[in-house]
């Protein structure tokens, strides 16, 4: 039986398992003497959490564990087999047993067509051990908890208990995850650092990870300078953001204080949809239309425009970001307290000098850590500029050149067949070290503002 079909499965009995306990405890409240300490639903969503949370979780352990353990047995069975293999040739063994069982290969190997055959069969078994005991875990525990209602326990409070748990839970896997993935990258990082000197990489103007093709070339280890990388990253947030800035401030004050509201419900979805185009549609009208755009204007004006310019890169990224802008300031604005604009308004003040010198000066903290939101996401965007943008890593602020940004890069260096312990390959590490240190002073910058310039009103 399938994962999902035993996902639907054990929803169904929950949802069985709600309606019959709802349903059982409004019956026992409605001959009770006392009064009951939770409401029918509330015994309904407490039958929910045992019928399927368990359930649920025995059936995720035994999926990632299972197959682990099966292959554990198969390779215990192939490296006993033959002493002599080594551990690369175990794998590729049970790399073609498995696939043979998947009916990808064939073989006629007798050895290895008997063992595919056999971890076919142990797939089998384990799946089926799976089925019953994730609908047996699930029916009984829906059995006992919907067959023992009892309406003086607080089924309310065993609910929130739960969900506070869970909530916790959900937040300590965030937590973890952020703190292994600054982990990993770190780790990489460091053994970039013990081939390349540090101070090297922040400080060097040249970057050109270059394979040698003779041992004498210029350059043969590689120059990681990373400030010709970061320069063209920042110029082309730059360009963004001042694409994006005006356009998404304006369309949010429009919005928030002067657009009716059937004007509004046209307007914003329409913004919005500029938040659901996915971003290699960007790369793809940057490169097709903006920069043959842009290079056939600079030509016309006798400007020498890169085919592969930050300002095309830029503005597209700009239009990207838009919505990003519209919709948070659109909020802010929305939260600034309606009673300082009726009292602007009272002292004969117009609704533009209303918005101008008591609603934006209110919203302005939020829209500070707002702009320096949407400058941390223009800066970490990747498939506009890797579709867009050079990579060619000048030392230029002409926003006509051709630049390159941290996210092409990372990507260039860690596509192809370069060893992944080659130094051009953990210099990725590096940058993506770079990268993250640079937003995060972003959005602490954003935090620390928006506490410093907040203001409450009443």
């Amino acid at each position: 039986m399938s994962f999902s079909t035993l996902l639907f499965l054990i929803i169904s009995f929950s949802l069985f398992s709600f309606f019959f306990s709802s349903n059982s405890a409004l019956k026992k409240i409605k001959v009770a003497t006392v009064k009951p300490s939770a409401l029918p639903k509330h015994y309904g969503q407490n039958s929910i959490v045992w019928t399927l949370f368990p359930a649920f979780l025995l059936l995720i352990v035994i999926t990632i564990i299972g197959p682990k353990f099966v292959d554990n047995i198969y390779i215990q069975k192939i490296s006993s087999s033959n002493e002599n293999l080594t551990e690369a040739e175990i794998q590729l063994i049970l790399a073609k047993i498995k696939n043979i069982a998947l009916g990808a290969i064939s073989s006629n190997e007798a050895f290895v067509l008997k063992l595919s055959e056999q971890y076919n069969n142990s797939l089998s078994k384990l799946y089926s051990i799976r089925a019953l005991s994730v609908l047996l875990v699930s029916s009984i525990l829906g059995v006992i908890v919907s067959s023992n209602i009892n309406i003086l326990s607080n089924a309310r409070i065993k609910v929130e208990k739960f969900f506070r748990v869970l909530f916790f839970v959900s937040a300590l896997i965030a937590i973890l995850t952020t703190i292994a993935i600054i982990a990993s990258l770190l780790f990489e990082a460091i053994r970039f650092f013990s081939l390349y000197p540090f101070f090297d990489f922040l400080f060097g103007l040249h970057w050109a990870p270059n394979i040698a093709i003779r041992s004498d070339q210029v350059a043969a280890q590689g120059s990681f300078g990373m400030l010709p990388v970061l320069l063209g990253t920042v110029i082309i947030a730059f360009i963004a953001m001042l694409v994006a800035l005006p356009i998404g401030l304006f369309s949010a004050i429009y919005l928030a204080e002067f657009a009716s509201k059937n004007v509004r419900n046209i307007i914003k979805p329409t913004l919005e949809v500029l938040a659901g185009i996915p971003t290699v549609v960007y790369g793809y009208f940057a490169a097709l239309t903006a920069a043959p755009f842009f290079r056939k204007v600079g030509m016309s004006l006798g400007l020498d425009v890169s085919s592969e310019s930050a300002l095309a890169a830029g503005a597209v990224m700009g239009i990207m970001i838009i919505p990003f802008i519209s919709s948070l300031s659109d909020d802010i604005i929305n939260s600034v307290p309606q009673s300082l604009r009726d009292g602007s308004l009272g002292l004969g003040a117009t609704r533009a000098e209303t918005t101008l010198k008591v609603v934006l000066p209110a919203a302005f903290p939020g829209l500070v850590g707002a702009f320096l939101l949407a400058i941390s996401r223009a800066i970490g965007e990747t498939m506009i500029v890797v579709m867009a943008a050079g990579l060619s890593a000048n030392l230029t602020i002409n926003p006509l050149d051709t630049v390159t940004t941290v996210t092409v890069q990372i990507v260039s260096l860690l596509t192809g067949d370069t060893e992944f312990d080659d130094i051009k390959t953990l210099s990725a590490f590096g940058l993506g070290l770079a990268l993250f240190v640079f937003t995060l002073i972003l959005n602490i910058i954003a935090l620390i503002v928006s506490r410093k310039l907040s203001e409450q009103y009443d």
